[in-house]
């Protein structure tokens, strides 16, 4: 049943409120790694224990993800977001007056509850609220702000957990989440179909072991090793669950997520795509930080502001180009993208510990500069090709799987650079031209080892900027039906923009 709405829905205001939610909740994800050590020395608390409040938010993400095109699909526009957002805020307030770990972690979960639900949720009213022709523009908009929010972070975190309490990173965050919330509830009407469904347990408690497992296990791998049982038992349930999970949900008439999505081909490519660009972003979000502190030994703060103008380009940038994906398509955006983020990874492999400060901002603002051309290009090319009744399904889908690719990049690049930083360290230690007798040589030649590791995680993410870029190439620009095109006008000619 397709909801009630008044006959001057205003675009501009559903999207500012809807996406600056998205926006707070994004920011808050990345600004806790950096004041981890604050947390522990305060909590007193082991490295083990305080990874908890992230890996717990992201299996949070990771199980409600999946299942947010059920409730999407379920519930209207406006209830789910006033929902996502409550919970948010309460969970914002209760990890910011926590006296304990376990308070924090509650608060963490609480979080995520809400915050999963944001980002597929904007995604859908996009798709709901705009022609295909149109899209472009309203996910550069889009693009601006949830690709902003996780580059300011860590800049914004480090400063202020330098003069402040780590505390103050909730209270930040917390009036600004409430201030949307009333916003919300003033303005924001229903603009999505719902239609009454119902979710099966079983399909649930697959789809939280499926999931939750693999990402648990990729998680693990990438702060302990492989070398730790837990890994392979999460793996191997997350694999057997989401097989099963896949099984039962193709038998499914009304399935919690429809698979099928897969039968559309460029929603398949570009979602495969997106899935290698995630896996190239991450070496760059856990390399670099660590070059830059273990190498050069800049503080967090330095770190951060060294990444602002590539941030800063990325944001300028992503407008820009929804506006010439609404003109020319995805593929040449997406092809250029990929050039300058291949370009940029591969100046990266080839770091060394003297690499000067203005090289690393230009090479960084290059690689966001290709990011930008490729991300939401790509993914708004496939959503494209989906019919609105399975646009709730493909960005369930398309969010689930860049959980997922996160995790499994995390653990590969760590490995990568775990076993390169061991095997360079041990031939300069045994080297017979240059002993390492004392604690400086020791300490050189394990920073040399560093940059090399570095040098080789950054080197095997050129190879998944190679596949987006091979995979571009194949990219075809969908042409609406006929049919379809006028149910879309005839849904939007109420639809008036501020």
């Amino acid at each position: 049943m397709q909801n009630q709405r008044a006959p001057h829905l205003n675009r501009t205001l559903i999207m500012v409120v809807m996406i600056s939610g998205a926006f707070v909740s994004i920011l808050n994800e990345t600004l806790l790694n950096v004041a981890l050590p604050s947390i522990m020395r305060e909590l007193h608390i082991s490295t083990t224990t305080a990874q908890w409040l992230t890996t717990g938010y992201m299996l949070t993400n990771g199980v409600l993800i999946p299942a947010s095109a059920f409730l999407i699909q379920r519930f209207s526009t406006r209830t789910l977001f006033l929902t996502a957002m409550g919970l948010f805020s309460a969970g914002t307030l209760i990890a910011a007056v926590s006296p304990d770990l376990a308070l924090l972690l509650v608060g963490r979960v609480v979080q995520a509850s809400g915050a999963a639900i944001m980002l597929p949720l904007l995604m859908t009213t996009v798709l709901a609220m705009y022609e295909p022709h149109e899209r472009g523009g309203a996910m550069g908009i889009m693009g601006l702000v949830i690709t902003f929010a996780p580059a300011i972070g860590p800049t914004l975190s480090g400063w202020l957990v330098e003069h402040h309490s780590w505390r103050i990173l909730f209270f930040v965050v917390l009036p600004v989440a409430i201030l949307d919330l009333i916003f919300a509830a003033l303005y924001l009407r229903n603009f999505t179909e719902t239609r009454k469904t119902s979710i099966r347990i079983p399909s649930l408690i697959l789809s939280t072991l499926g999931f939750g497992g693999i990402l648990y296990g990729f998680s693990t791998a990438g702060n302990v090793g492989w070398s730790n049982e837990r890994v392979y038992i999460s793996l191997a349930i997350g694999i057997l669950s989401l097989a099963a999970f896949t099984i039962q949900q193709l038998r499914m008439q009304e399935p919690m997520l429809e698979v099928r999505v897969f039968r559309y081909g460029i929603f398949s490519l570009t979602t495969a795509i997106n899935v290698m660009v995630m896996m190239a972003m991450f070496s760059s979000m856990l390399l670099f930080p660590l070059y830059l502190q273990n190498v050069h030994g800049f503080t967090s703060l330095r770190s951060g502001l060294l990444v602002l103008p590539g941030a800063a380009i990325m944001g300028i940038l992503s407008p820009i180009t929804g506006k010439l994906f609404d003109k020319i398509g995805a593929r040449p955006l997406a092809i250029v993208g990929s050039i300058l983020t291949l370009g940029s990874m591969y100046r990266f492999s080839r770091l060394t510990a003297t690499t000067h400060y203005s090289t690393l901002i230009i090479t960084f603002a290059i690689m966001m500069a290709g990011m930008s051309l490729l991300m939401m290009p790509v993914m708004t090319a496939g959503l494209n090709q989906l019919p609105s009744r399975l646009h709730a399904h493909g960005t369930a889908m398309g969010n689930t799987l860049q959980q997922v690719a996160g995790a499994i990049g995390t653990a590969l690049l760590v490995t990568v650079m775990t076993q390169g930083t061991k095997s360079q360290y041990q031939n300069l230690a045994s080297s017979a031209a240059h002993p390492l007798t004392t604690p400086s040589a020791m300490a050189q030649a394990y920073k040399e080892a560093t940059v090399h590791g570095i040098d080789q995680a950054f080197l095997v993410s050129c190879i998944f900027a190679v596949l987006a870029l091979v995979g571009s190439f194949f990219i075809r620009r969908h042409i609406q039906k006929a049919a379809e095109a006028e149910a879309s006008s005839k849904r939007l000619r109420t639809v008036k923009d501020a």
